[in-house]
């Protein structure tokens, strides 16, 4: 078994423009990139983390010190799966394990994974909880995209408002909201009669994490997706009956190994599946790109907010994300 090198660095990843959810504002996101080492191959890998659970820069730092023995003993991506918990210092490493071994046999990375030649995706872009002033600036700037996601706040009047304002510029686009955790139970009947009304296709994550139960019995006239709702693979079953869409994120369930293994039972289960990511570089979008090959929602325009990406970079083109040979892997 090879021994590798294992480096980390920090990056700040600044957005061009504040991103504004329910209860939280982003000016950017920080992330790790690692690196491994193995003779003249170098497989690379970047991670976001999951900010809600509190899996940050320094903790995802201190895992990667953690298990660093065995990661530079030559670890494999099944054993990483075993040695680390879910989360993105998982991911980094496991997307940097896919690169190697890309690297190594020549391969690229979507044939190791079992898949066909990748092809572009239709990808959602992101309107924040903004004013509807600020919305409209941003939408009109979106004039290629085919599908949008509008960032909700809880405020029933204010989102009712975005929604209607977005509805009506764009009568065309494919169009879902995110409530990020920010409704309650008792006002869901009177979103989805605004949701409904404007023909949005998807409400994601309306209520906290902990409070899925109050979904059961709810009948819900368009699907709902779980997002801070689900982690890993071990939370698939408890979304049955209460969403219809499983949201993968490979810095929640620890990287691409994991998220393969998830659509699969996901739609076992028989769930939707849905693949984001948390706003990072086109680094931290490649291994998510592969997992969209698979998936009936994208939502994948982290790397446009970036003030700077990465010299080689996925491409946005007529609402569409593809991502060019030698991005990642061979």
């Amino acid at each position: 078994m090879n021994r590798f090198r294992l480096d980390v660095s920090i990056h700040a990843l600044p957005f061009k423009a504040p991103l504004r959810i329910a209860g939280r504002v982003f000016e950017g996101i920080p992330a790790i990139r690692v690196t491994l080492r193995d003779g003249a191959f170098v497989g690379r890998g970047e991670a976001a983390g999951v900010f809600f659970t509190g899996d940050d820069v320094p903790h995802m730092i201190g895992e990667i010190d953690h298990f660093r023995p065995d990661i530079e003993g030559g670890i494999t991506r099944e054993g990483l799966r075993s040695l680390m918990p879910a989360g993105g210092a998982r991911n980094a490493v496991d997307a940097a394990l896919w690169e190697l071994e890309s690297l190594r046999t020549g391969d690229p990375v979507w044939r190791l994974a079992g898949l066909e030649a990748p092809r572009p995706l239709v990808t959602t872009f992101t309107l924040g909880a903004d004013d509807p002033a600020q919305v409209e600036r941003a939408l009109s700037v979106l004039a290629e995209a085919r599908a949008v996601k509008l960032k909700l706040d809880g405020d029933l009047l204010a989102d009712a408002e975005r929604i209607r304002l977005v509805r009506r510029m764009r009568p065309d686009i494919w169009f879902m909201v995110d409530a990020n955790q920010g409704y309650e139970s008792g006002d869901l009947d009177v979103l989805m009669n605004v949701l409904v009304d404007t023909a949005v296709a998807l409400l994601e994550q309306p209520l906290p994490r902990g409070a899925e139960h109050e979904l059961e019995g709810f009948r819900s006239p368009i699907p709902i997706a779980a997002d801070e709702s689900l982690l890993a693979i071990d939370e698939l079953s408890g979304i049955v009956g209460r969403f219809q869409i499983a949201n993968i994120k490979l810095d929640k369930c620890g990287g691409l190994t994991e998220a393969l293994d998830m659509e699969r039972h996901a739609r076992q289960l028989g769930l939707g599946v849905m693949v984001g990511n948390m706003a990072g570089s086109s680094l931290a979008a490649a291994p998510a790109f592969l997992l969209g090959q698979r998936c009936d929602v994208v939502d994948l325009d982290g790397p446009s907010f970036l003030e700077s990406d990465l010299t080689e970079k996925v491409n946005y083109a007529g609402g569409l994300i593809a991502c060019p040979h030698g991005l990642w892997g061979s």
